[in-house]
């Protein structure tokens, strides 16, 4: 059975100011190999999302550098299927949709490509990223993460897995769990206005009920995370601060090592990229390090 043997890993994004993936902006390979050098003292795996200049860039440093760090590498798919009820985007006309499945058979070409020219780098590719929740504005069915399951499973020799929330995996994805290697899901307690305490409680809760679910198959998380600001909704103001970020990643960093699960933290730098134009908007302050390359107290401990 393919596996992935037990590591500590993170989520990686080197999009600095002015950088963002949208507008095709990529870290250079100075700056990539800085990031890299930072993260190769703590971990052994990165997780990236596409197949884009910038994943090409890291495997490239980390071979040229002999860095011991092995890269998840993932198809950033974008919505065959319009969905009007997605508040911030998502209703396509046809001709955009033929436009998204167009693009997606080109990541799923480049990811090909990338996972067999560095084989030695190349932990494991993905099928896609949070594809099939209701709320995503690049929604995908259930049917077409499995074809690009079974693509790289064809077409590459490493390890096949596909991330989404680990709701998904009791029911709607069953048949890509059949088919993917790995079992990779994602889980955020905050996201649900959990606090600190029950944060970690339900963590290890739904982590637990994918394994019951599905017992033949290795289930790792490949995103798991605590924020360090917020501008409310969600994610409770009071709830987003670095002593708590600290708290909860060095818990389910222990949960973790005692129990052998390997676990993609989120993240490893802030992202102003994402998001609203609020500076405190959650989505840009997920990482251990800010957006500087300055450590917040989880890397200062």
């Amino acid at each position: 059975m393919n596996t992935i043997a037990y590591g500590k890993g993170i989520c990686y994004s080197g999009y600095r100011d002015g950088q963002s993936p949208v507008h095709r902006t990529y870290p250079s390979y100075d700056e990539v190999l800085e990031d890299l050098r930072i993260l190769d003292n703590d971990y052994d795996y990165i997780r990236m999302y596409d197949g884009s200049p910038h994943a090409e860039t890291a495997l490239r440093a980390i071979r040229d550098n002999d860095l011991n760090l092995k890269v998840m590498l993932g198809i950033d798919l974008l919505g065959e299927i319009s969905n009007p009820n997605c508040s911030w985007g998502g209703d396509y006309t046809d001709e955009e949709i033929a436009r998204n499945i167009r693009y997606n058979e080109s990541q799923l070409r480049q990811v090909i490509a990338l996972a067999n020219k560095y084989p030695d780098q190349v932990l494991a590719v993905s099928a896609g990223n949070e594809a099939v929740p209701e709320w995503n504005e690049n929604l995908v069915s259930p049917g077409r993460v499995l074809y690009f399951v079974e693509e790289l499973k064809r077409h590459t020799d490493t390890i096949v897995t596909y991330c989404d929330n680990n709701f998904y995996w009791l029911d709607t994805l069953d048949h890509v769990a059949q088919a993917v290697d790995v079992i990779s899901i994602h889980i955020y307690p905050v996201w649900l206005g959990a606090d600190i305490e029950e944060g970690l409680t339900r963590s290890i809760r739904e982590y637990n009920e994918i394994v019951k679910r599905h017992p033949d198959k290795q289930v790792i998380i490949t995103e798991i995370g605590w924020p360090t600001r917020s501008n409310g909704g969600p994610i409770p103001v009071e709830h987003a601060n670095e002593v708590n970020q600290l708290f909860y990643t060095k818990e389910m960093e222990r949960w973790a090592d005692r129990h052998g699960v390997v676990c993609f933290f989120f993240e490893a730098f802030d992202e102003p990229w994402k998001g609203s134009e609020d500076p405190n908007e959650p989505e840009k302050h997920w990482g251990f390090y800010n957006v500087h390359r300055q450590p917040k107290r989880v890397k200062q401990s």
